[in-house]
């Protein structure tokens, strides 16, 4: 009983309990700690699932002994709820004494845990949250997903030089959203595009139909969509329920609403859908070839970008620690993964040593029927594209 409630008033401890806490040193851990927060239910389910596949898979190939350290990964479900995530976040750092936290499947989980990332001197890795802000809210964030304003430039561009006059906005209202409308209509506008309609749609549940009749009465060339990876397959859905797949309107945009995970389920609507993304199953690469096939073996489905995106994520740690020597402390670990290059199933990525976010290529792709399955079939590449964000901040320095 008395065990009990301690490790409760543990958990409880505000910043100033954390703080003290966490200065105990952690060097002589023969256990390295990998508290992994991803949704595992609820609406991004698949998000969380995906992530923790790959990371698996990658132990599965790797080991889980790096550089005389045991890995040890504490799987934890916040359902992408951020209090979840703060609340996960605490009792992983405190009580289970983690060296690493890692996942956020979305931007609010992922910046709900940076105050305590930075307080703790723990490396937080993001390996799904895509909004431009997440890595500048502390600097022990590091991420090896994406930012919506890589992918979102680059279709606006596309977009433009490709005969698509008008377009009507369809995106989630929270942060990579606002991200995505943003930066597309910036760079399609500027390439002489027109927006004739612009809706935002509830993160939680939403219900596309009645957007979906404000876009087909707008009469654009195309629908610019962003909605969250796992709420694609239900997008898609009612798009065809309400006819768009015959209207001759394109649906086109940042990759998270073809995720491969859920793609080959949509139908012959998603035929034709043309995206920017880091990412696709199909991409041609000898890697990428190997990783899809041991993904299907293991989990009997096709990894999206989510599962690319953890792969990543456990690799960048394991070679942080390996140029460490095994020191855990989290300013040495930072440090390491600052500037690290390596070859993704995705293709050649970096992690900036400026901003500590990902540096990839972008690929533009079109749903494309093979061999009887749906595909985001690649047909150009802008290589190593940095966050337009924060380019254009330091840009303007």
């Amino acid at each position: 009983m008395l065990k009990s409630t301690l490790s409760r008033r543990a958990a409880l401890a505000g910043a100033v309990g954390l703080a003290a806490t966490v200065a105990v040193p952690a060097h002589a851990q023969e256990t390295f700690k990998i508290g992994l927060i991803v949704p595992m239910t609820g609406g991004q389910a698949s998000t969380g699932k995906q992530i923790d596949n790959a990371v698996k898979l990658y132990m599965q190939q790797k080991g889980d002994t790096v550089a005389g350290k045991k890995i040890e990964v504490i799987l934890k479900d916040d359902g992408a709820v951020p209090d979840n995530t703060k609340r996960i976040a605490q009792e992983l750092i405190v009580n289970d004494k983690v060296n690493v936290i890692a996942g956020f499947g979305v931007t609010p989980a992922a910046l709900a845990a940076a105050p305590l990332a930075t307080q703790a001197k723990v490396p937080e890795i993001v390996m799904a949250a895509g909004t431009s802000i997440i890595t500048e809210r502390s600097p022990y964030i590091v991420r090896t997903s994406f930012t919506l304003a890589q992918s979102s430039t680059i279709i606006g561009d596309w977009a433009a030089k490709n005969g698509i006059k008008k377009v009507a906005t369809l995106t989630s209202d929270y942060a990579p959203g606002n991200d995505a409308l943003t930066f597309f209509k910036q760079n399609f506008t500027a390439g002489g595009g027109e927006i004739v309609e612009e809706v935002k749609v509830p993160l939680q549940n939403p219900d596309f139909a009645p957007f979906l009749q404000r876009m087909k009465d707008s009469k654009p060339d195309a629908m610019f969509v962003f909605v969250p990876a796992g709420q694609g397959g239900n997008f898609m859905k009612q798009y065809a329920e309400r006819g768009l797949d015959k209207s001759g309107i394109k649906v086109i945009g940042p990759g998270d609403v073809m995720d491969d995970d859920l793609l080959n389920n949509m139908g012959d609507a998603a035929v034709g859908a043309v995206t920017a993304h880091l990412y696709s199953a199909a991409h041609p690469s000898a890697m990428n070839k190997d990783f899809v096939a041991a993904y299907k073996k293991a989990f009997s489905n096709r990894p999206g970008f989510m599962a690319v995106g953890g792969y990543d994520g456990i690799h960048l740690i394991y070679e942080a620690l390996k140029k460490t020597g095994g020191k855990t402390d989290g300013d040495a670990l930072v440090e390491a993964m600052k500037g690290m290059k390596w070859e993704s199933p995705r293709g050649p990525i970096s992690i900036d040593p400026e901003t500590r976010d990902i540096v990839q290529n972008v690929y533009i792709r079109k749903v494309e029927r093979k061999n009887g399955q749906l595909y985001n079939v690649e047909f150009d590449t802008v290589p190593n594209v940095k966050d337009p964000f924060k380019a254009a901040k330091a840009a303007a320095k």
